[in-house]
């Protein structure tokens, strides 16, 4: 029989810089890129407070797990829940309403089973059933 490597700890992410992933450094690429288009665009004080947000946003989305699941996954299942819920809410009336209109049935009166009377066989019979693990069926 062939044998196959079974990978092991699949959810963990590549490090790549030190204990930076690469989900990480893509992460703060990008805000280090937003910062310096806002270097050129803006003044000194305006360009300070943008780039403290970016900064603060970059942080959230690189290091912040909910649930032990990225921050970035987190917005988008709470996004995706915001348009589309799927919540699915049980309208009691309804099957009140379907119980109501049954028909009431009086209740029948069952004979008991009749008793069946064993022979003394029978145990010697029973046994070998178990003894088998039920590959002998018995006498039917």
């Amino acid at each position: 029989m062939q044998q196959f490597t079974v990978p092991q700890f699949i959810d963990v992410e590549s490090k790549i810089i030190g204990p930076i992933t690469t989900r990480q450094f893509v992460i703060f690429l990008v805000a280090a890129v937003l910062i310096g288009v806002c270097y050129r665009l803006f003044d000194f004080s305006l360009f300070i407070t943008i780039a403290v947000i970016i900064v603060i946003v970059a942080g959230m989305f690189a290091f912040i797990k909910v649930n032990g699941r990225p921050f970035h996954l987190f917005i988008l299942n709470a996004i995706q829940t915001i348009r589309r819920p799927r919540l699915r809410i049980w309208n009691n009336s309804a099957v009140m309403e379907v119980q109501e209109r049954q028909i009431d049935i009086s209740p029948t009166v069952a004979k008991p089973a009749p008793k069946e009377y064993y022979k003394k066989s029978r145990l010697a019979e029973v046994a070998l059933i178990v003894d088998t693990q039920g590959r002998y069926k018995g006498e039917q």
